[in-house]
């Protein structure tokens, strides 16, 4: 079956082809800002088993569709690896190829908590550094052909951003900035998720139970790891250690793509939602999504809350 072509601004699930997946790698696929450095980091850590790293997080699990760093330069940092291999990704599960000898890795989180994460992921962009990482990288002719009505505007207060997230109507296959994207995302993997080579884990469930989620995945990954070691890993994948890290840990910190390293780690907490919603609020969401995605899947993104 053909793969679907995501692309965006910011990356390209073309960046795909002409790249060979070995046994036993992990492919880390998540909706952007549902804990994908997270899960990197909590990868980094069953696969090495210590909370050390020789170079950035992001170059040892680097983003194979990011359009800020040369396609080759970064094929060829994944082929010298020798270790094995944790590679990210924002692409759904059916524009991925697909190995039965790869390990595909899903978090999803509260598309309401997602919302307002991009929020201070976009106030914490260097946008100047990004345009000019991409330029560097693959030219920025492109744009003009994204943006042909204009760039989008951007709404004043947070509440109104909130709900254009809530309510964009572009394809999940042109932007990730909206919550169409985020269930889009998590059920291409949902419709797989019975297979032995993929795993869904929950934002939600990290937060209560990390240690557990972490060996629970560690068995998934048939990864042992002794009893001693245990403690030290949990503490490092914490969010006060890695916020405490973030110029190892943050994302792109090879491209000098924030304003501050350390508010890429914001709050990372859920419910954070609940804070802006008033009267109605909850109706009119819950009908975005019965529009958008099976009740199954609904209950899990949301945590089996009512959404």
């Amino acid at each position: 079956m053909a793969r679907v072509h995501y692309k965006t601004f910011v990356y390209d699930s073309a960046r795909w082809d002409g790249f060979a997946l070995r046994p036993g790698d992990i492919v880390i696929s998540t909706p952007p800002k549902c804990g994908t450095t997270w899960m990197q980091r909590i990868c980094a850590l069953l696969v090495f088993q210590t909370p050390d790293l020789e170079k950035p997080l992001t170059s040892v699990s680097p983003w194979i569709d990011m359009l800020t760093r040369p396609h080759a330069e970064i094929l060829a940092d994944l082929e010298n690896q020798q270790h094995r291999r944790f590679i990210k990704t924002h692409t759904p599960f059916d524009g991925l190829p697909f190995d039965e000898r790869v390990t595909y890795l899903c978090v999803g989180r509260d598309p309401r908590d997602v919302a307002l994460s991009w929020d201070n992921h976009m106030a914490n962009t260097d946008v100047a550094a990004l345009f000019s990482a991409r330029a560097a990288s693959v030219g920025n002719d492109d744009i003009a052909a994204m943006i042909e009505n204009g760039p989008p505007s951007v709404p004043e207060s947070e509440r109104e951003r909130f709900w254009a997230f809530v309510m964009n109507p572009a394809p999940a296959t042109e932007t990730p900035n909206s919550v169409l994207a985020v269930l889009h995302h998590l059920a291409s993997f949902w419709a797989v998720r019975d297979r032995a080579n993929v795993v869904m884990l929950h934002y939600a469930s990290l937060e209560e139970d990390l240690e557990g989620q972490m060996r629970a995945l560690a068995a998934r990954l048939s990864i042992a790891i002794a009893e001693e070691r245990w403690p030290r890993l949990v503490a490092a994948a914490t969010f006060e250690e890695m916020r405490r890290n973030a110029d190892r840990l943050a994302p792109a910190v090879t491209e000098s793509l924030w304003r501050d390293n350390r508010q890429f780690f914001h709050r990372g907490t859920s419910g954070q939602w609940r804070a802006l919603f008033e009267e109605g609020d909850q109706t009119r969401y819950e009908a975005r999504v019965r529009a958008l995605a099976a009740p199954d899947l609904a209950a899990w993104a949301h945590h089996a809350s009512v959404c």
